[in-house]
């Protein structure tokens, strides 16, 4: 599978999770909801791995990277960012989360460094600044209340764990740990470490037995967690978290769109203006016939393989 569909696959899943999300929220608390999720979607794939005659046995060093996955994409990202949709606007969220753009750019530097190139820059740029016009109404009306200010918090800290987890990810790519069998033992301490959170915090263990809830909770498990994820940590192992992180600019025009179909959201000239940006910016990251950061893609390699 080529980059542009395993790109495509990510943006169009988790675009349209923002959406599900919200029949997540109510009954049941967020954090088991997360678990409810990852422990599913674990089950899942390790029936496909069964099935599939693929061996889910490995070193203890390497359950200490999937214990760090799980950690990361699988479990505390989650808890926050459903979490913070309690607090404020699917709109609101989707532009916090808009920042693990940058964020991974800063943390690849960091980690493994990486310096992007102008193309990158210059696309997370436009990206930035066309999904802030996308929803520049809701900005304008939401007040710095404590709960818009928790939220926005909530949703900026599972940005950053969302980035860490990038990281770890394509460090853990770069040491030979396959997708599938990582994804599936992420997912089971993902759910491990928000189920001992719910535990801890004494949150109960319900469940809303109602359609939407459950509907949405097996989106979430097999396209949201499974399908979408498998792809992006593809994409992610194959270009770099800088240019993989970009879905997560481009997935609020996707939840943009499902809001304009089924929530009668209008599509007023912030709306037009903010997806040509965005549109705009994912050229620029996803061009590479120049591919001016290539040398730099050659010194991740050596640092992955010292």
């Amino acid at each position: 599978m080529n980059n542009i569909t395993l790109y495509v696959i990510t943006v169009l899943i988790w675009g349209s999770t923002w959406f599900a999300i919200e029949f997540q929220l109510g009954t049941v608390a967020p954090v088991v909801s997360v678990a409810y999720r990852y422990l599913l979607a674990a089950a899942l794939l390790f029936a496909w791995c069964y099935f599939r005659g693929i061996s889910l046995k490995f070193r203890a060093v390497d359950h200490g990277w999937f214990m760090l996955l799980g950690v990361l994409l699988f479990g505390l990202n989650y808890a926050l960012a459903y979490t913070a949709q309690v607090y404020i606007t699917s709109a609101l969220t989707a532009i916090a989360f808009s920042t693990v753009v940058w964020m991974n750019i800063v943390n690849a530097r960091l980690f493994f460094g990486v310096r992007s190139g102008r193309k990158v820059l210059f696309g997370a740029v436009f990206g930035c600044v066309g999904i802030f016009i996308l929803f520049s109404p809701q900005v304008r009306e939401a007040s710095l209340s404590d709960s818009v200010f928790l939220g926005l918090a909530l949703a900026l800290g599972g940005a950053l764990v969302a980035s860490f987890g990038n990281m770890a990810s394509q460090a853990a790519q770069r040491r030979k740990l396959p997708i599938v069998q990582s994804n599936a033992w992420g997912m089971v301490y993902g759910a491990l470490f928000s189920g001992l959170f719910a535990v801890v915090s004494g949150v109960p263990f319900n469940f809303d037995w109602s359609t939407g809830y459950i509907v949405s909770l097996l989106y979430l498990a097999v396209f949201g967690s499974v399908i979408a994820f498998g792809a992006y940590l593809k994409l992610l192992g194959r270009v770099g978290a800088h240019r993989a992180g970009y879905a997560m600019i481009l997935f609020p025009v996707v939840a943009l769109v499902l809001s304009s179909l089924f929530e009668g959201l209008e599509l007023d000239v912030s709306v037009i203006y903010g997806t040509l940006l965005v549109l705009v910016g994912n050229l620029f990251v996803l061009d590479t016939r120049k591919a001016d950061d290539k040398p730099l893609e050659r010194n991740v390699v050596g640092v992955g393989s010292r």
